[in-house]
């Protein structure tokens, strides 16, 4: 008899396949060193507030606007006192009359007050008698001089009513008709006046630029400073995602509010600096060198436009802050990235 298989069991006997199982790749963990600084970054900012950089800086940029501040409003307070000086020798003229053989001092003196009178533009003339002739030599040969024995040249001092519409040339031609006579219009003078003032504001822009260097060159190497101690902090930004234009504007934004604050803080400084040298310099300083000093730095009185100029330096040194350490942010994030 032929043998007989039961398929059911052969069936039942063979192995079944087992099914395909999905393999799901194990989590990613962060690094240690990483999963710290992330744990810490949710309780402090990206950029730490009270941190010894950043204190460091905001001492450093209030100096620096302190000196800023203080090189415009000298550059200002010499300013206006050369356009003082300017103005006021340009008001006025000089008839000077030299002894002559012959010829009567007084009388040259009436007839060149006269012809001074006479000419356009002028408002008044009058002839320094010599004891005020001899007041002005006093700087220089000193006083209680008996100069009786000497014929000392006599001055016409001529007030313009306005420069501009003088006729200095009509005067020039009259005088031709007093023997000894000369006509000073202290262009030279002014000249001088000019020049030194001019190079005065060039040397305090050459200041304020130095000034302005040093300030980029000490925020960049805190802001490199402060992305070094931080880097724990960055590494974890950039591992959960985020770019370098918002570490970047992180950090800007608190170099932002340090340039601001130390801003205020140099710029109040030397508004105060001025009132208190504006209030002491009379008493402190011996007549002679307050008047050399006035003759300078005037009252040191800054005024509403010294004001405002030293007010402008804050926002310009808090933008030139923000915009240097986001620049140096980005070039840094570039480099190690």
């Amino acid at each position: 008899m032929p043998k007989v298989v039961n398929t059911s069991r052969a069936k039942a006997a063979k192995p079944a396949r087992p099914a395909a199982v999905k393999q799901v790749p194990p989590k990613p963990r962060a690094k240690p060193a990483i999963a710290k600084a992330l744990s810490r970054s949710r309780s402090t900012p990206v950029v730490p507030e009270g941190s010894v950089a950043g204190r460091t800086l905001l001492l450093l940029i209030a100096i620096m606007t302190f000196l800023m501040a203080l090189t415009l409003g000298g550059v200002v307070l010499v300013q206006k006192s050369a356009m003082g000086w300017s103005a006021e020798v340009g008001r006025e003229v000089t008839i000077q009359i030299r002894p002559v053989e012959g010829e009567v001092m007084e009388s040259n003196l009436r007839t060149a007050v006269a012809l001074a009178e006479a000419t356009p533009g002028v408002a008044s003339a009058h002839a320094l008698s010599e004891a005020e002739n001899l007041k002005l030599l006093e700087p220089w040969l000193g006083a209680g001089l008996d100069l009786s024995a000497i014929e000392v040249p006599r001055l016409v001092v001529v007030e313009l009513s306005d420069p501009e519409d003088a006729d200095i040339a009509k005067l020039t031609e009259d005088l031709k008709a007093v023997k000894g006579a000369s006509l000073d219009t202290h262009a030279a003078w002014r000249q001088q006046l000019n020049t030194m003032a001019g190079t005065i504001v060039v040397s305090g822009l050459l200041v304020l630029s130095l000034i302005g260097v040093a300030t980029v060159l000490a925020i960049i190497f805190a802001t490199r400073g402060t992305m070094a101690s931080n880097r724990e902090i960055v590494d974890v930004l950039h591992f959960i995602g985020a770019s370098n234009a918002f570490i970047a504007g992180e950090f800007q934004g608190r170099f932002l509010s340090i340039g601001l604050r130390g801003g205020v803080i140099g710029g109040l400084a030397a508004i105060l600096f001025f009132f208190l040298v504006a209030t002491t310099v009379g008493n402190v300083a011996p007549d002679v060198a307050g008047t050399q000093i006035g003759y300078f730095f005037g009252t040191f009185a800054l005024g509403w436009d010294g004001i405002i100029g030293i007010a402008a330096v804050v926002p310009v040194i808090a933008a030139l802050t923000a915009i240097t350490s986001r620049m140096t942010v980005r070039r840094f994030l570039s480099e190690i990235s």
